[in-house]
Order: structure tokens, then C-alpha cells, then sequence
């Protein structure tokens, strides 16, 4: 594999919602700043595409909830 082809399998095409002010709920269990469970946190990295839309479709809908 090419270095150009390593770097881009490596780089996700969907970027992190984290906002830098981590800190999990103790009653929801979710980020404080980026609405995600611990799971979903830890798990970004290696997740591909498709996880990474899924885990930000499910962080809309608590954040339509929490309205």
C-alpha cells in the first residue's frame, strides 16, 4: 500500500463531534459537550464511516429530546 493510500484509509471522512469540554453525566451517562456515551467515544476511532453517522444521527435525536 502506498503511503497516500495508507494515510487515507486512516483519516476518517467524518469529523469528531467532540467540542473539548468532556465530562460525562452522571444521570444520562452522556458527554456534556458532545452528547455521546462513553462507548461511542472510545469507539470513534476505530469505527468506520458508517458507525461514525450513526453515532451522530443518535447524538441529534438526544439533542431534539433535551429541547
Amino acid at each position: 500500500m502506498t503511503q497516500s493510500a495508507a494515510t487515507a484509509k486512516e483519516t476518517p471522512n467524518v469529523a469528531s463531534p467532540c467540542v473539548r469540554l468532556c465530562g460525562l453525566d452522571a444521570e444520562t451517562g452522556l458527554c456534556r459537550g458532545c452528547f455521546r456515551t462513553l462507548d461511542e467515544i472510545t469507539g470513534w476511532w476505530k469505527g468506520s464511516d458508517e458507525d461514525r453517522l450513526a453515532i451522530l444521527a443518535a447524538v441529534e435525536r438526544r439533542l431534539q429530546t433535551a429541547r
